[in-house]
């Protein structure tokens, strides 16, 4: 089975404009994602896709393979036109804001087997209640087969009766069949994606299958500048200890 690795990069981030080009410890943050990926075991290649000229002459520089796109809602609609351009079973989308992530989470979200219909998406438990209440943490809840019910923004589900319940935020790794990447661009967006902004939905509110897989993460994504100096300080101490390396 073939699987692709697509890593969609945005220039025009609302909160952080520019974020794949940050420089963290003498490259740009795209390219420290992009050697986390290529680590991982099961992958046959690995790709950033990306709207912006900026972004892939940085790429070019460091020898990352790019697929230019157009302008897309969605990073999952900008990995489908560039997946149309390279033919797998399966492809694995990491965000381009993910510098930290270990090659052996993104390899738990990959099938042994895909069928014509395939979509997966990585879940972790939170720990902090604060990330609880916070809107940029996606709150997920599931059903017995662990298949998404709902995904939001807000604390779900609410403990009335209850107080015994783990939290679970979903993750910027997701697995997709080309038949999924098809289905979610062809489709519009239904009502609660477009009230909470989660893509994700548009495959629970149309009735596909999203598998969820519980893992344990301690992974960040670069959403604010506060959150790219802490990834520094965390890169500079692995390369001082030799395990993150050029």
């Amino acid at each position: 089975m073939q699987t692709i690795a697509m890593i969609p990069a945005r220039y025009g981030s609302s909160r952080f404009p520019g974020k794949p080009l940050e420089n963290i410890c003498g490259k740009p943050m795209i390219w420290w994602v992009f050697h986390q990926v290529q680590k991982v075991r099961g992958i046959s290649a690995v790709c950033v896709a990306t709207d912006h000229a900026e972004i892939q002459e940085a790429c070019r520089a460091q020898g990352i393979p790019v697929q230019m796109t157009g302008e897309h809602a969605t990073s999952t609609e900008r990995i489908y036109e560039a997946a149309k351009r390279m033919p797998a079973d399966v492809y694995i989308c990491v965000n381009g804001d993910e510098p930290l992530i270990e090659p052996t989470l993104i390899e738990q979200v990959i099938p042994k087997t895909c069928g014509r219909f395939f979509a997966a998406n990585l879940m972790t438990k939170i720990n902090n209640p604060v990330e609880v209440v916070d809107c940029t943490n996606i709150k997920v809840i599931t059903d017995t087969d662990g298949n998404a019910l709902m995904m939001s923004r807000s604390p779900i589900p609410y403990p009335k009766a209850d107080m015994q319940f783990d939290y679970f935020k979903h993750l910027g790794v997701l697995a997709y069949s080309m038949e999924a990447l098809r289905f979610f661009a062809e489709t519009p967006k239904g009502p609660l994606e477009q009230i909470e902004d989660i893509n994700e939905l548009r495959f629970i509110e149309h009735g596909k299958k999203l598998n969820m897989i519980p893992v344990e993460a301690h992974s960040l994504s670069v959403d604010t500048k506060k959150d790219l100096e802490y990834v520094r300080r965390i890169i500079e101490e692995k390369q001082k200890r030799g395990v993150m390396k050029f």
